[in-house]
């Protein structure tokens, strides 16, 4: 038993080097080794391993590691029929069009939200989105709109989780989630940076399982609050054309 904790901890490391190219293309072993938390020795073993598996390779001019072919070989095999990131795109495009403001769509992972899809503003001030962007649950209109619309048990869940940030009420936040599922989206202006705004919709699919949230992002000076109110109809009604195709 004891050594197949073991074994299961060392896959746990070799994933958690893998996710460090998440939020980079290339990293060096000691900062490797300080996003994880292990020692140097213990992920130029893992490094290794990878490397020899072709999830990783490093560039011999400046000894850094980037993600290898293995991850595309094995990414060609997902299958592409019922990924919302895939079907949903020529929707979110159609949003954008219609709204010149960045579209994307976020997912729920435990207590965080993550950008599967974006599209971007064609207008030369833009919010970037990038796709694969790990975002906490506590700010943002997409964040809201998974915590509103989500079972109690979820929401109750990451409210009472003890990463939650202690400036933000709890109490404060659970009723203000209650009108967001009332109104039937949620807005956000300058919650998480400074010149950033943004609405956001529920997905849902035709069983009423919520599945992602619709985005619509902007610079805080063109997205006002009044701007945000005369577009939520536009982007309810396009995540309500998602969630149809979603089936």
């Amino acid at each position: 038993m004891e050594e197949e904790k073991k074994t299961v901890r060392a896959v746990e490391r070799a994933l958690d080097v893998l996710l460090c190219f998440a939020s980079g293309h290339e990293w060096g072993l000691t900062e490797i080794a300080n996003k994880v938390g292990l020692h140097k020795s213990t992920i130029h073993r893992l490094l290794a391993t990878l490397e020899d598996k072709g999830f990783v390779t490093r560039d011999p001019s400046t000894e850094k590691y980037r993600l290898g072919l293995s991850i595309l070989e094995l990414s060609a095999h997902l299958s592409r029929s019922d990924d919302p990131s895939v079907m949903l795109l020529p929707e979110m495009e159609r949003l954008r069009d219609q709204l010149n403001e960045t579209i994307s769509l976020y997912v729920r992972d435990r207590t965080e939200r993550v950008r599967i899809q974006a599209v971007q503003s064609t207008q030369a001030i833009r919010r970037v989105a990038t796709v694969g962007a790990r975002l906490p649950l506590s700010v943002g209109a997409s964040s809201k709109v998974l915590l509103a619309f989500a079972d109690p048990g979820v929401r109750d869940a990451v409210l009472s989780d003890p990463a939650w940030p202690a400036q933000l009420e709890r109490e404060s936040i659970a009723k203000q989630l209650d009108d967001i599922a009332a109104a039937g989206y949620a807005t956000s202006f300058e919650e998480r940076e400074p010149g950033a705004a943004a609405a956001a919709a529920p997905i849902f699919s035709r069983s009423g399982k919520l599945v992602a949230a619709l985005s619509v992002s902007g610079p805080s000076n063109r997205l006002t609050p009044d701007r945000m109110r005369e577009y939520a109809p536009a982007i309810i009604e396009a995540a309500h054309r998602m969630g149809t195709i979603l089936g």
